[in-house]
């Protein structure tokens, strides 16, 4: 049995069909309190007119994914709204980094993080990585993205990433290997 009243019952199915009325009715209906989920978040009017933007997107090509058994639709796009809203919120949060690392080593680190490491060398082998190898450790060990996010941002295939990691950590390790054999 169905959690949603009948009238959104027909709404869903006509959107599942690809009725651009029945979807523009959802918007009508929806869009303030979206909005207003999206702006808890995101403070700047722009972000969060995009991020809302971005989640009726998401509605729009995910809505046969929606199963009612698993909750309301309202609820459904309650969550689409916040995760996208979060994403949006991550996006801005490591676009920041980014801009505070400006005129740092090539790799992005922190003199604090820079003499920590250069400690035990760390950062002379990562400046020896081929350049492929030396921006997936940038991105994934000093940014904090994950392997799908560096594969959107640089856009590159997903098992690129995975290879190029594995690559240099496999490097990496070696080196480490024989310093730690040398002491």
């Amino acid at each position: 049995m169905s959690v949603n009243l009948p009238e959104i019952e027909v709404l869903i199915n006509r959107i599942k069909r690809g009725d651009q009325y029945a979807f523009a009715e959802v918007y009508d209906r929806y869009c303030g309190a979206l909005n207003g989920v999206i702006q808890r978040f995101l403070k700047d009017p722009d972000v969060a007119e995009d991020a809302l933007q971005d989640t009726f997107v998401k509605i729009w090509r995910n809505c046969n994914s929606y199963n009612d058994t698993k909750g309301s639709f309202f609820t459904w796009i309650l969550s689409v709204a916040r995760n996208t809203a979060i994403d949006q919120l991550r996006k801005q949060q490591k676009k920041a980094i980014g801009e505070n690392r400006i005129g740092e080593n090539n790799l992005g680190l922190s003199l604090v993080n820079e003499q920590n490491t250069n400690t035990i060398g760390l950062m002379a082998m990562v400046d020896k990585l081929n350049p492929d190898l030396r921006l997936m450790v940038e991105y994934l060990y000093v940014k904090g993205y994950t392997q799908q996010e560096v594969a959107d941002e640089l856009e590159i295939p997903l098992g690129t990433v995975k290879t190029r990691t594995r690559a240099a950590m496999k490097e990496l390790r070696k080196w480490f290997t024989i310093l730690i054999v040398w002491i």
